[in-house]
C-alpha cells in the first residue's frame, strides 16, 4: 500500500515536471475548412505531445478575437494577418500576439471563374473584359445584370470587392449578392458547376473546394499596399483599383498565454505547411466526410518526419509514442460498433439528394427566376415606389381600423418613423417583401390542406406527423436541400419560410372548421345551400377567428426566419443582423433586431384585432 502511494506520488511529480500547459487552454472553433484542420492539428499535438488540456470554443470571429483579447480564449489556430479591426485593436493593446506563418507562401484570394467558362469565351481573362461578357452572368435574382458572388456577410472582402466593382467601373454591369454563409456560397458555386453554368466569384485558398474544382483567376493590375488600405475603407473615396495581397496565416494568441507558455509559443512558431499539404488535406476531409480530428490524426501518422521538426524532442517522443500503434481511419476514438450498429445514413442521404438536385436544380432555378420576376420583383418595386411617409400613415389607418384604438395607430406609426431613422427604411422593404411572399404561398397552400384535413379525418391521421416534423425540425435544416435547389436569394428564403410556418396554419384551420357545430352544417344543408356555398357563406366565417389564429403564428414564425434567411442571402433586416454578429458590432445589431421586434408587434397586433370579433376585448 505504501508502494502503491509512492508511485502515484512520482507520477505526479513527473507529470508536473515534464507537462508543459501551466493551464487547461481554449481555442477558438473555426468554421472555414483550413481553420478547422488546422486547429485540429494543433490540439492534438498540445494535447498528445505537450499533456495539455485543450477546449474548443464556438462564436462568430469578430466574437472569438474579441475573447483572445480578454484572455477569455487563450489561442485561435488560423487568423489571416491584416484583415481583422478587433484583432489589429488587440495587437495595438499589446493584449494578442501573432505567433508563426503557418501557410508557405500565404494565402492567396481574387475573383474566379469555371476553367470550361474560360475555355468557351477565352477572351474572358482581365476586369476589362468582364464589361463585355456580363450578360452572361445574368440569372433572375439580378435582372439585367451580371451576378458577382460576394464573400459571406460581414466578412472584411465584402468591402474591397464591392469598392472594386465601384472603382473599376462594373457596377453598372454587375451587381454583387452576398451568399449569407461561406456554406451557402460553397454550394452555390457547386450546382451552378455541376450544372456547367457561367458563376463569377470572389473565393480564396487554402481550401478542398479550389483543389477539388477547375477555376481560373481573372487577372488584375499588380497589388499596391497604399491602394489596398484605401480599398478596405468603405468610406474612402479613392478611386483606385489593386490586385489582391496574399495573407499571411498566424496563430493569434493571448499575451498572458504567450509569456506563461514558452515551449508552446516556439511549437507555434515553426508550424508550416506547404498549400499542396493543406489543400489536400482539406480535400480528403471534406470528400471522406471525416471530422477534422480524424483528418489531423491521420496526417499526424503519415508526415512524422514533417511534425517532428516542430516540437522539441520530449514533446515529439510523447507524440510518436501516442500515435502508436496507428489507428485504423475511422477508429480514431472508439469502434462505435462495439457498442451500436452502423446506421448512420449521411452518405446515403448526400448521395440521393446529390441525384435529386442534378435532375431537379435546372427546372426549379428556372422556377425561382420566374418567381423572382413575376412576384418577388413586383412586390419590392411597388414598396419601393410608394413614398416612406405614405406607407406610415397607411399603416397607421391599418392599426386604427383594426382595432379602434388611436394610441396604437400613433405608436405604429411611430415605430415605422423610428425604423427609417435608423437608416433601416431599404431593408424593412426588403424584409416586408420576403414576408408578404412567403405568408402568401402559405396561405394559397395551407387553407386548402387545412380544409381538405378537416372534410377527411384519414388525410388528418396521415399528414398530422409530417406536420409534427415540420413544426419540430430545426429551422437550419430547411436551408441545405432548399439552397441546393433553388440557389441564393429571396425565393429559396421564400419556401424555406413557407415550409417552416406553414404547419400552424394548416392545423388551425382543421381545427376551426371540425370545431363548428355540426348542428349548423345540418341547417345550413336543409336550407338547399350547395356544398360550395356552405363552405364559403357558413364554415369558413365561422371558423375564421381559429384561422386568423393560424395566420398570426404563420407570420411571426416567418419573422423569426428572417436572420436565418440571411444565411442563403437574403437581404433585409435579418442580413444586418447577420453582418452584426459577424463584425461583433453592437450598436448596429441593437438596430436591426429592434427594428424586428417593431415591425413583429405591429403585425401581431393588426392580426390579432383582425381575428377577434369585432367589440371583443383584447386578450
Amino acid at each position: 500500500m505504501l508502494l502503491r502511494f509512492f508511485s502515484l506520488i512520482l507520477i505526479f511529480c513527473s507529470t508536473a515536471i515534464y507537462a508543459d500547459c501551466r493551464a487547461p487552454i481554449k481555442m477558438a472553433a473555426l468554421t472555414w475548412e483550413s481553420g478547422q484542420f488546422t486547429s485540429a492539428l494543433i490540439k492534438q499535438i498540445l494535447e498528445l505531445g505537450y499533456d495539455c488540456e485543450v477546449t474548443e470554443i464556438s462564436g462568430s470571429s469578430a466574437a472569438q478575437e474579441n475573447a483572445v483579447i480578454q484572455n477569455d480564449l487563450q489561442l485561435i489556430a488560423e487568423v489571416w494577418v491584416g484583415r481583422s479591426e478587433v484583432l489589429q485593436q488587440g495587437l495595438d493593446q499589446q493584449k494578442v500576439q501573432l505567433v508563426g506563418n503557418t501557410l508557405q507562401g500565404g494565402a492567396q484570394q481574387g475573383w474566379y471563374i469555371p476553367a470550361y467558362l474560360q475555355q468557351q469565351y477565352p477572351d474572358l481573362t482581365d476586369l476589362d473584359s468582364l464589361s463585355q461578357y456580363a450578360h452572361l452572368f445574368v440569372t433572375g435574382t439580378t435582372t439585367e445584370k451580371g451576378r458577382f458572388l460576394n464573400c459571406p456577410t460581414g466578412w472584411a472582402c465584402q468591402t474591397f470587392n464591392q469598392r472594386l466593382l465601384e472603382n473599376t467601373g462594373l457596377l453598372k454591369d454587375y451587381q454583387a449578392v452576398l451568399p449569407g454563409t461561406g456554406a451557402a456560397l460553397d454550394a452555390e458555386i457547386a450546382s451552378l458547376y455541376q450544372q456547367k453554368k457561367p458563376i463569377l466569384f470572389y473565393y480564396w485558398q487554402p481550401t478542398g473546394f479550389m483543389a477539388k474544382y477547375n477555376f481560373v483567376p481573372i487577372q488584375f493590375p499588380a497589388y499596391r499596399e497604399k491602394c489596398w488600405n484605401e480599398l478596405l475603407n468603405a468610406r474612402s473615396q479613392n478611386r483606385c483599383v489593386s490586385g489582391f495581397p496574399s495573407s499571411t496565416l498566424s496563430v493569434a494568441v493571448s499575451q498572458d498565454f504567450a509569456k506563461q507558455n514558452p515551449e508552446i509559443i516556439k511549437f507555434l512558431e515553426k508550424i508550416q505547411l506547404t498549400p499542396e499539404q493543406l489543400n489536400l488535406a482539406i480535400l480528403e476531409m471534406t470528400e471522406q466526410h471525416r471530422p477534422p480530428q480524424q483528418q489531423a490524426e491521420i496526417f499526424l501518422q503519415q508526415h512524422p518526419a514533417l511534425w517532428s521538426k516542430w516540437l522539441s524532442p520530449n514533446a515529439a517522443e510523447k507524440m510518436q509514442h501516442a500515435l502508436q500503434p496507428a489507428i485504423p481511419a475511422g477508429n480514431w476514438q472508439f469502434n462505435k460498433q462495439f457498442y451500436f450498429p452502423d446506421w448512420d445514413i449521411q452518405q446515403f442521404l448526400n448521395t440521393k439528394t446529390k441525384s435529386v438536385v442534378d435532375v431537379l436544380a435546372t427546372p426549379l432555378r428556372q422556377v425561382s427566376a420566374a418567381i423572382q420576376r413575376y412576384m418577388v420583383q413586383p412586390v419590392i418595386t411597388l414598396l419601393i415606389v410608394v413614398p416612406a411617409w405614405l406607407w406610415i400613415v397607411l399603416t397607421g389607418l391599418l392599426a386604427w381600423h383594426s382595432s379602434r384604438q388611436i394610441w396604437f395607430a400613433m405608436l405604429s406609426m411611430f415605430g415605422l418613423f423610428v425604423i427609417g431613422a435608423f437608416g433601416l427604411w431599404a431593408a424593412l422593404i426588403q424584409t416586408t417583401a420576403l414576408l408578404f411572399c412567403a405568408v402568401l404561398l402559405t396561405v394559397i397552400v395551407g387553407v386548402p390542406v387545412g380544409i381538405w384535413m378537416a372534410f377527411h379525418p384519414r388525410s388528418y391521421r396521415v399528414l398530422q406527423p409530417v406536420l409534427d416534423v415540420m413544426q419540430t425540425m430545426p429551422s437550419f435544416v430547411y436551408l441545405i436541400p432548399i439552397l441546393m435547389l433553388f440557389g441564393l436569394g429571396y425565393v429559396p428564403a421564400v419556401f424555406a419560410t413557407m415550409i417552416y410556418a406553414i404547419a400552424p396554419l394548416i392545423r388551425l384551420t382543421a381545427l376551426g372548421i371540425t370545431q363548428i357545430d355540426s348542428e349548423i352544417r345540418e341547417s345550413a344543408e336543409a336550407f338547399g345551400t350547395t356544398p360550395r356555398q356552405r363552405l364559403f357563406w357558413v364554415i369558413l366565417p365561422l371558423a375564421r377567428p381559429s384561422m386568423m389564429v393560424g395566420l398570426n403564428q404563420t407570420v411571426m414564425m416567418s419573422l423569426s426566419m428572417v436572420v436565418l434567411a440571411s444565411m442563403i442571402g437574403a437581404p433585409g433586416l435579418g442580413e444586418n443582423v447577420l453582418i452584426a454578429i459577424q463584425t461583433l458590432n453592437v450598436g448596429q445589431g441593437l438596430e436591426s433586431g429592434s427594428a424586428i421586434v417593431i415591425l413583429a408587434i405591429i403585425i401581431d397586433r393588426i392580426s390579432q384585432a383582425y381575428g377577434r370579433k369585432r367589440g371583443q376585448p383584447n386578450a
